[in-house]
């Protein structure tokens, strides 16, 4: 091992040592994703066709008078993109903590990234 080599080791360890419990699981995250080949959530762009993966924070049922949607919230190290399910009340394993592949053309509303009824690869839980 090259002394610059080592350096780089001892850097990492050091960052992972005094790291908070997010940030760890943020750069988990991020390594997930690429390796999934997903599009960082902070570069999808309004009208662009991405495939995102991450881990699901929050799944919101909210019923309208004229369309029940699902929300989920998808968390992928960098930014929140938020998955809409219209006239859905529940998808079976859309749910908190859930792993998943998202695809689907970036809308945004009220300043959120949204894609509206995705394309949607549940990972196995873990």
């Amino acid at each position: 091992m090259t002394t610059d080599q080592g350096r780089v080791s001892l850097r990492r360890l050091l960052q992972r040592l005094t790291a908070s419990e997010a940030e760890i699981e943020a750069q988990e995250l991020r390594r997930e994703s690429a390796e999934s080949g997903g599009t960082p959530t902070h570069q999808c762009n309004r009208g662009q066709v991405v495939s995102v993966a991450g881990r699901l924070r929050t799944v919101v049922y909210t019923p309208r008078t004229n369309l029940p949607t699902l929300e989920a919230d998808l968390y992928d190290g960098n930014d929140v993109v938020t998955l809409v399910w219209l006239g859905r009340r529940h998808i079976a394993g859309i749910e908190p903590g859930r792993h998943l592949t998202a695809r689907g053309r970036v809308a945004v509303r009220d300043d959120r990234k949204v894609i509206y009824n995705p394309y949607y690869e549940l990972e196995s839980p873990k």
